[in-house]
């Protein structure tokens, strides 16, 4: 069918026993014959193609073919039928009603199952060249999920699909004709899109974190966190929802069930809880639908917002006085429910009365003295401790004891004056001694070191001194002794010594001695007037008033006077005679109240007259009893 117009295809010949020489003929092509692709030369016969040829339009000619011939007359017509084959050439390429095809099928298809069918045609005629062979090539980098049937054309699905991987797939199929001659062989190529269907295979896939932080000071409504779930399917199938199943009884949270947007609907404390467990989760739309969950936790994060606590309001203790600078008092601590950096402490000491004494550690809560304390001085102390924002807590703080004092008198000597008539037992002076040590060390005893000669006694609780009997001031005057005040401190006590004098004041209680009695006084007769003829001497052994003597005569009528300060005897008249004589009671009397008195007999002779004085007994005797009171007669 490629023959090319006004070639010869073939030459009719008359057969060779009709023929001879210079023999005319005419050849001519019926006219009833409509084709118009063939036409013969008249003389010669030759068959020419005068119009190309179609195998698939006609491929098969039936001509009648008219010889006339002139050599016989009239002229003789004979007819020739020619048959002519067309032979078919491989001049069509096959071809696909629609360039582009869509196909779609779900993903969830068995292998092996009819994706389409491909039916290319071929305008050749002859078998081979309009048989079409299939061929599958894809367009994008993968394994070719599907398989064509080279023969038939089917396409089939040579592995399992997964929407989620591949969407779709594009494939160039092609047909080919099957001609015997290779390069001759014509191809035609159709695009395919196989938009593989999603059914709900997949479950919803977290992609959000499993934690999420949040300040405790955040208002209600913040945004806390948001829950994302991918869902590979399509459509309905991957459309995801949220819920929240456990971990929000008190409806601290609420959750966004579209967007996944987790808020706060109360207040967070991060005090009270400091985290929670919610378990969420991710439903798809489709159907059945599939599901995921997830347990979030939420850490609520800490803000400053809690004042620290003493674990005690008040701390008492009590350290030792007189010990070096340094020593360990006691450890506060206060607790702080913020978290981190906030809960961390810095303690200090609040300025107040004797607080530069004691220094505290800022991190620890330890407080230490800086100086020695002197429990006399200052015996509490109560010291307020504040950490940083801030809480405050009383220190009451006791200085223990140490005797570190002695007992002080308040005099280093004491003086004091008693009557000697005082009673036994009467308390002659009081004396105290403080302390300033605490306890057994500043309690105080006391105790005489001196021989009182029986005279004093002390209590040793009170330091009462009392008469232990009947002084007399004539027998001692003063007494003079120490006494001696001590702690009561089962270590090493510490005293004090004081000197005590004791001044017995006069009574009244002794009469006036005369150192002669009688007395005896020789005067001559001759003795002129106003002449001390003698003296009287009395002694009072009291003082003072009690012992200044004055004299008297206690003769109403007599030659003589007395004075009364020196106790001279003056003659005031002339003696009457050389043999006078005469006895004169002289009465010596103290200036007490009352005075006490004496008497005594004063004797005056001259030479030729003397008296000569006797007792009336030679032994005198008396019985007394044993408990007689003093004084008594």
């Amino acid at each position: 069918e490629n023959f090319k117009p006004a070639q010869v295809l073939n030459s009719l010949k008359w057969p060779d026993n009709h023929l001879t020489t210079n023999r005319k003929l005419h050849y001519s092509i019926a006219e009833d014959d409509d084709d118009v692709h063939f036409e013969i030369d008249s003389l010669t016969g030759d068959l020419f193609l005068s119009k190309e040829l179609d195998y698939e339009t006609a491929s098969h000619f039936l001509l009648r073919v008219i010889i006339k011939d002139y050599n016989n007359n009239p002229p003789q017509n004979n007819t020739i039928f020619l048959s002519i084959d067309v032979e078919d050439q491989n001049d069509h390429s096959p071809y696909f009603q629609d360039d582009f095809v869509v196909i779609s099928i779900e993903e969830n298809v068995p292998v092996g199952t009819l994706v389409y069918t491909f039916n290319a045609k071929d305008g050749d005629g002859s078998f081979l060249n309009s048989k079409i062979q299939y061929s599958l090539e894809m367009n994008s980098v993968g394994e070719n999920p599907f398989l064509i049937h080279p023969s038939y054309g089917t396409l089939t699905t040579a592995f399992p699909l997964d929407r989620e991987v591949t969407r779709y797939v594009i494939l160039t199929v092609s047909a080919t004709d099957q001609a015997i001659n290779l390069t001759d062989r014509k191809l035609a190529s159709q695009a395919v899109k196989i938009v593989i269907l999603d059914i709900n295979d997949n479950s919803p896939s977290f992609t959000s974190s499993t934690v999420s932080y949040v300040m405790e000071d955040v208002e209600v409504g913040f945004p806390v966190h948001r829950i994302i779930a991918e869902d590979p399917d399509e459509g309905r199938n991957g459309q995801v929802t949220y819920r929240i199943l456990s971990g929000n009884e008190n409806k601290t949270f609420a959750l966004d069930k579209i967007t996944g947007v987790l808020t706060t609907a109360q207040l967070l404390d991060r005090e009270i809880q400091e985290h929670y467990s919610l378990t969420v989760m991710a439903l798809d739309d489709g159907s059945p639908a599939l599901s995921a969950m997830q347990v979030l936790t939420i850490i609520v994060l800490d803000v400053n917002d809690e004042r620290p606590t003493f674990l005690k309001q008040l701390y008492e203790t009590a350290v030792h006085e007189n010990q070096d600078p340094g020593e360990f008092v006691i450890k506060v601590e206060a607790v702080d429910r913020d978290a981190g950096l906030n809960s961390l402490l810095q303690y200090e000491i609040l300025p107040g009365a004797g607080y530069e004494k004691f220094r505290m550690n800022s991190d620890s809560g330890e407080v230490r003295t800086t100086a020695s304390l002197d429990r006399e001085t200052q015996e509490v102390f109560s010291i307020k401790g504040s950490p940083s924002r801030s809480s405050t807590a009383q220190l009451y703080l006791t200085v223990l004891d140490e005797n570190d004092h002695n007992p002080l008198f308040a005099k280093t000597q004491y003086q004091t004056s008693v009557r000697e008539d005082l009673e036994e037992g009467s308390a002659v002076l009081d004396l105290f001694a403080s302390d300033e040590d605490d306890g057994l060390n500043g309690e105080v005893t006391y105790s005489l070191v001196d021989d009182t000669f029986g005279a004093f006694a002390i209590d040793s609780v009170t330091g009462s001194i009392v008469t232990t009997k009947a002084l007399d001031r004539e027998t001692k005057s003063q007494y003079t002794f120490r006494v001696v005040a001590s702690d009561c401190s089962t270590h090493l006590p510490r005293s004090t010594t004081v000197s005590v004098v004791v001044h017995v004041d006069d009574v009244n209680d002794n009469d006036p001695i005369f150192l002669q009695n009688p007395i005896r006084a020789f005067v001559p007769a001759e003795t002129a007037v106003n002449e001390t003829v003698a003296t009287v001497r009395a002694e009072d052994m009291d003082l003072g008033p009690n012992g200044a003597v004055v004299y008297s005569l206690m003769t109403a009528k007599t030659v003589f006077q007395i004075n009364t300060k020196t106790g001279d005897i003056i003659l005031q008249e002339p003696l009457s005679s050389k043999d006078f004589s005469t006895q004169l009671l002289v009465m010596a009397s103290d200036q007490g109240i009352p005075p006490r008195t004496a008497t005594a007999m004063l004797i005056i002779f001259t030479e030729e007259h003397e008296e000569e004085i006797s007792f009336s007994h030679s032994l005198y005797e008396a019985s007394v009893p044993e408990n007689s009171a003093a004084g008594g007669h």
